[in-house]
C-alpha cells in the first residue's frame, strides 16, 4: 500500500491507495450497484385531458412549449396557431385541427413536453 499526501481545498489529507490487479478492478466494478438515477415528477400544470367530448391536441414531437397562444374559452377556428414548440432547434406552430372553443391547456411556457403528449382540449 502507498500513502500519498494530498491537498483539497487548502487542507491536506493522507490517503493510502493499494495496487489492485486489471481483474480485481473489473469484479469490484461488476459487482457495484449502479447509481440511482434521478426520478422527475411530473406534475400537471392544468386540469387532466378530458375523457369524454373534445378533441385532444397532442404534440407532434418531444420539445419545449414557447408560448400558449389561446387561452381557456377562447374561440379557435382551424388552422389558427395553437401553441409554438421548439423541437431540434427549430420552431413549429401547432394548428387547431377543427373549429371549436378551447376546454383546458394541459401545457404551460417553457414545459417540457413528450410526443403526443396532450397540449390543449378543444
Amino acid at each position: 500500500m502507498k500513502k500519498y499526501e494530498v491537498e483539497v481545498n487548502g487542507e491536506t489529507f493522507i490517503v493510502s491507495l493499494k495496487e489492485i490487479s486489471n481483474e480485481e478492478a473489473k469484479q469490484k466494478l461488476a459487482a457495484a450497484p449502479a447509481p440511482n438515477a434521478p426520478v422527475e415528477e411530473k406534475k400537471p400544470t392544468q386540469d387532466p385531458a378530458p375523457t369524454g367530448d373534445g378533441e385532444v391536441v397532442p404534440a407532434p414531437m418531444a420539445g419545449i412549449v414557447l408560448s400558449v397562444n389561446k387561452n381557456i374559452g377562447d374561440a379557435v377556428k382551424k388552422g389558427d396557431v395553437l401553441v409554438i414548440l421548439e423541437a431540434m432547434k427549430m420552431e413549429n406552430e401547432i394548428l387547431a385541427p377543427c373549429d371549436g372553443v378551447v376546454k383546458a391547456i394541459h401545457v404551460s411556457s417553457n414545459e417540457s413536453v413528450e410526443s403526443n403528449q396532450p397540449l390543449l382540449t378543444i
